[in-house]
């Protein structure tokens, strides 16, 4: 504080300048900062050891020495002798004390405040440390949040799996009112679309019956007229037979697949023809048929037949259809060697009209290729096929398809040519081998005939014949057949099975039975001694002229018979033909049996 004059036109003015000090400012400030302004926490106290050391009189000392400072102030004031006669500076000064003193009073009672609560703070903190362990705490609390967590984790896992159980639940309860409701509005149709495995159902057989058969060729007849008709009527068309019609037929043909118009011609006649079948079944009295039918006379069926009918019945039947299997098996045969090139020629020809096919379809519109078939077929079925039909010797020349049929072979055919080509090839190789080994005087036939043998053996050792004799060509592998020795009682001796050959002078037979190293059960009959021949019926309850061979000899009481021979008659033609040309070159000797 600094009291200072000033003059002016006599007059003392009196300024009085209160500069408080610094120290003053700062424990203000201090004591702002410790002053309690509401509840507080605990954490807004420092820690012990973070607050500076601080005796109780620091505060006090430091606040009392600044008083002295500002009295000295005063007094030196005082002691101006300027000053000393202004009674109003006298009691500025004394008010300025006053309140300076009030002020000091305020603030060193601020000041013990201050120092009561920070040691009641420090005490108090001081217990609740020595109480409580902070770092225990921590770990703990750690724990329990840990805990806390995995609890929540749990919690959360049940309550997912539990939601996925119940959402399981809520899906399957909702599928199964959905099959419900789809198998009560759907359900009969759904039944129709179940896989289930094939049943497979055996056909019980019927037993063999003439009355059955012959029922069942009637029906095979009646049901097979109509595609008779059928193909009767094409093939009148064909050939002309009515020159009207054929030509009006054409006419119709040719212009429709000029227009484009042969499939619905087609379909059209199909349509018309049912139509007119529906007439006739209701009653009408219709005949539209190119070809008079032929109406075949029925014969009424018997009730009864005897054995002889049936038996021929059976083998007419088993005729029929051993021809019709043929026929289908040397189709299926013919078509199979076509595509397995088993003869080039012909497979060839069709190779090359499937590749000119080919790129005709791919380069050429499916209209016009229509109509172009269309036009081939109608002049191939109506002029080409009638050509080829009134001339064999056009169509021999000419007709490709039917040529490349015809050259086709079937399997036995085939087996048949492998055969002969063998054969061509080993008879050379046989004829030079033989000419080393073939004594003067030997002719060609007498070595070819000592090659040939049976199953058991050589052919002249199995009989003991000379090497010259063998087998004829016609009998080169024998008829299968059984003796019938009547002569003998022995069922072993009266029947025996086996092979029947027939050379120039012999007529050898060769038992199954027989050993090669024994000859005792052939028999072995010379021409010369045969007295007569004759076909043989050996069950005369049986049909037709029997499948035996009935030869009688000297040396037999009863004519030996060779039954169950599927060739008979080429095997009687054989033995009768060589037994005759014997007979007119030679007088018979007595019979020889081995």
């Amino acid at each position: 504080m600094k009291l200072c004059y000033d003059l002016r036109a006599g007059v003392a003015v009196r300024h009085v300048k209160v500069k408080p000090r610094c120290a003053v400012l700062t424990m203000l400030k201090r004591l702002d900062k410790i002053r309690f302004r509401g509840p507080r926490t605990r954490d807004d106290f420092p820690d012990l050891a973070e607050s500076p050391p601080a005796s109780d009189n620091e505060c006090s000392d430091d606040m009392q020495l600044k008083p002295r400072s500002a009295l000295r102030d005063t007094d030196d004031v005082l002691r101006d002798p300027a000053g000393s006669g202004s009674p109003t500076m006298a009691a500025a000064i004394q008010d300025f004390q006053r309140s300076e003193s009030d002020r000091l009073n305020e603030v060193k009672g601020h000041l013990e405040i201050a120092l009561l609560e920070k040691h009641f703070l420090q005490e108090e903190l001081r217990k609740l440390r020595e109480e409580t362990n902070v770092d225990s705490l921590r770990q703990e609390l750690e724990r329990e949040r840990s805990k806390r967590i995995d609890l929540e984790q749990k919690m959360n896992d049940v309550l997912k799996t539990s939601g996925q159980q119940q959402m399981r639940e809520a899906i399957r309860r909702e599928s199964s009112r959905l099959q419900k409701w789809l198998y009560e509005r759907f359900g009969v149709y759904i039944e129709d679309f179940r896989f289930q495995p094939e049943e497979s159902t055996v056909e019980a057989e019927e037993p063999l019956s003439a009355k059955r058969l012959t029922e069942n060729m009637r029906r095979l007849k009646r049901g097979a007229r109509p595609v008779t008709n059928f193909l009767r009527n094409l093939s009148a068309l064909s050939n002309w037979h009515s020159v009207y019609t054929s030509a009006i037929a054409f006419i119709i043909y040719m212009n429709a697949a000029w227009h484009g118009w042969a499939i619905p011609m087609f379909l059209f006649l199909a349509i018309l023809r049912l139509s007119l079948n529906y007439l006739i079944a209701r009653g009408w009295r219709i005949q539209w048929s190119i070809v008079p039918e032929v109406s075949e006379p029925m014969e009424p069926p018997k009730e009864d037949l005897t054995v002889s009918e049936k038996f021929q019945l059976v083998l007419d039947v088993a005729q029929k259809a051993q021809n019709l299997f043929g026929k289908m098996a040397d189709v299926l045969e013919k078509i199979k060697n076509l595509f397995m090139w088993v003869q080039p020629e012909s497979t060839r020809k069709l190779y090359i009209c499937l590749w000119v096919a080919f790129i005709t379809s791919c380069v050429l519109p499916y209209k016009l290729m229509g109509f172009m078939i269309g036009l081939y077929a109608g002049i191939k079925f109506f002029i080409i096929d009638f050509l080829f039909k009134s001339c064999p010797k056009l169509r021999d020349k000419y007709d490709t398809p039917y040529i490349v049929w015809n050259s086709l072979p079937t399997d036995p055919q085939l087996k048949e040519r492998t055969n002969a080509n063998v054969s061509r090839r080993v008879q050379p190789v046989v004829s030079r081998s033989s000419l080393a080994t073939v004594p003067c005087g030997v002719s060609r036939e007498e070595e070819t005939g000592r090659s040939h043998s049976t199953k058991k053996g050589a052919f002249h050792e199995i009989f003991n014949l000379p090497e010259s004799e063998r087998p004829l060509a016609v009998c080169e592998n024998g008829w299968r057949c059984c003796l019938i020795n009547r002569d003998r009682k022995m069922p072993t001796d009266y029947i025996r099975n086996g092979v029947l050959y027939v050379t120039e002078n012999y007529l050898c037979f060769e038992s199954s039975s027989s050993r090669s190293s024994s000859s005792k059960k052939n028999k072995v009959i010379k021409l010369v001694d045969i007295t007569d021949i004759q076909k043989y019926k050996v069950l005369s309850v049986l049909p037709g002229s029997g499948m035996g061979i009935s030869i009688a000899t000297p040396s037999t009481q009863k004519p030996l018979v060779f039954g169950a021979m599927i060739h008979r008659d080429e095997a009687f033609e054989a033995i009768f033909t060589q037994y005759m040309k014997i007979m007119t070159t030679t007088k018979p000797p007595a019979s020889a049996e081995l």
